[in-house]
């Protein structure tokens, strides 16, 4: 079975990411929190190695729970630094107290962090393959970026578009492509 090119075949986490959740559009704010704090962890590294530390992570950020994640003192940051489980960069692991405290600053203001996304997105899904950017991701990685959160450049926020499933980006020799007439 053809998959697109990134996708390791020799990793089973991979190609169940691959198959069955990347470019899904789910739009629960709990999941696209769970995907920005490990989208701001892949910064410099391979989606790969984020993907199989992803349970790691799940525990040692307590399930992904944002507003734990917004109380994180510096002992917790300590207790991050030394769990070999996950990415131990200090700056990420700090920026991901503050993005949860920012995401839920935007959650309060929009009823939702979906609501933010989608005052600079399309109403229809984007299909496209071959990039890293586009008009969308720029735009929304300036306003994160303006509201103070941090591991959100451009590149980084296309990835997260076209995990959760606004971008929708298998290849065309990809068994799950989809071809849509416009």
């Amino acid at each position: 079975m053809q998959r697109c090119f990134w996708c390791n075949i020799n990793n089973p986490l991979y190609i169940e990411y691959h198959d069955k959740e990347w470019g899904v559009p789910n739009f629960n704010d709990t999941y696209l929190w769970e995907m920005l704090l490990l989208e701001s962890f892949q910064a410099g590294l391979s989606w790969e190695c984020v993907l199989n530390k992803r349970n790691h992570f799940r525990l040692a950020f307590d399930d992904f729970n944002v507003h734990r994640i917004a109380l994180y003192d510096n002992n917790k940051i300590k207790e991050l630094m030394s769990n070999q489980g996950i990415i131990r960069n200090q700056l990420k692991i700090k920026a991901a107290i503050n993005n949860a405290q920012i995401f839920q600053k935007i959650q309060k203001e929009y009823g939702s962090f979906y609501a933010f996304l989608k005052t600079m997105l399309p109403q229809e899904i984007i299909y496209e393959t071959g990039k890293t950017h586009n008009l969308f991701s720029d735009t929304i990685s300036k306003e994160l970026k303006k509201r103070g959160i941090k591991f959100v450049g451009t590149t980084i926020i296309y990835a997260y578009l076209q995990a959760v499933g606004f971008i929708y980006s298998h290849e065309k020799d990809c068994f799950l492509f989809r071809h849509v007439q416009r």
